[in-house]
């Protein structure tokens, strides 16, 4: 009995040393203070520098009739309503092919259009790169820790089915006092419990900071954004519930983090604290769910890519 309690002694106290470790000590301490994702962008602009809400312009006629609402806030979006409203006026009102002043002016315009384009596809890019890059840090971390709480459990696995085929033996053969074999079997219960109890509480936690925080942004609903450029930020957070636009995207986003339970309204106020200031002590469920908004945040920027090919494409039947 006394050789199975020392044997339970020494296996727990081998958990408990490998349970102590902690995950701060990791060889990858610049990823988890450092990132670099963001390649000194930083946005920095005024309420006026944003694009006036569509619903708040006035619009040619000409122009409502041949470019969709979406489209038309896009063109809003990225600064070129106005060429895009000159363009169409000068295609709805041709001059002969010799006209050479209106053949340049719809000449440059379009490149103006498509340049315009082509760099806020750019943009959008570079946005969604960060964004990815912060989710891939992010699950980095968070899968080795997982491998960690695995690799523990494994343990626990084994030194549970250590004792408990210890005890069996020793009960069933070697000590014949019936007694003694009932301590036995109880320290043996008692420690396979324990392992049982380890393994449900195993997890595992580090320091994590991010410093720049697009998802501080996105809660907060600033009214700009050092995160996010201007057109971008824009797209966001625009919503007209007159043309069926009830909530922004950006409050679509914050929503669903609500609804799916990625912040919870019984622990909000840790949560935000964690998730939206500048790090801190997170387990790997919590490096996960920041995974998660990551992606999320970054599958809505680039729906923004959509909505410019589809601005392209429109304005190359005109």
């Amino acid at each position: 009995m006394r050789k199975l309690l020392l044997l339970c002694s020494i296996v727990l106290l081998a958990l408990g040393m490998t349970s102590c470790r902690s995950a701060k000590n990791l060889e990858i301490r610049d990823l988890l203070h450092h990132s670099n994702c963001n390649q000194q962008n930083v946005y920095s602009y005024t309420i006026d520098s944003l694009p006036i809400p569509l619903h708040d312009r006035q619009i040619s006629p000409l122009v409502q009739n041949k470019l969709s609402y979406n489209n038309l806030n896009m063109a809003n979006a990225i600064g070129i309503l106005d060429l895009v409203t000159r363009f169409v006026e000068l295609r709805q009102h041709p001059k002969p092919a010799d006209d050479l002043a209106y053949r340049l002016e719809i000449l440059e315009l379009k490149q103006a259009i498509d340049h315009k384009i082509n760099m806020s596809s750019l943009e959008i890019s570079a946005i969604s790169s960060e964004m990815d890059c912060e989710e891939e840090r992010t699950s980095q971390v968070a899968n080795y820790l997982v491998g960690k709480i695995r690799a523990k459990e494994s343990k626990l696995t084994v030194a549970a089915i250590v004792v408990g085929a210890l005890g069996a033996i020793l009960t069933e053969g070697v000590i014949k006092d019936e007694g003694a074999s009932h301590v036995v079997g109880i320290s043996t219960g008692v420690a396979e419990a324990t392992f049982g109890v380890m393994m449900l509480m195993n997890d595992q936690s580090t320091d994590f900071y991010h410093k720049r925080n697009a998802l501080r942004d996105v809660w907060y609903g600033s009214p700009t954004s050092l995160n996010f450029p201007a057109a971008v930020w824009y797209y966001l957070n625009y919503a007209d519930p007159q043309n069926g636009i009830d909530q922004s995207l950006r409050e679509q986003i914050v929503k669903k983090w609500m609804s799916f339970g990625q912040i919870t309204k019984e622990s909000e106020e840790e949560m935000v604290a964690l998730y939206f200031g500048e790090g801190g002590r997170y387990s790997s469920e919590q490096l996960e769910n920041r995974a998660d908004m990551y992606d999320q945040l970054e599958s809505n920027i680039n729906l923004m890519k959509q909505d410019l090919k589809a601005l392209s494409l429109e304005l190359e039947k005109l």
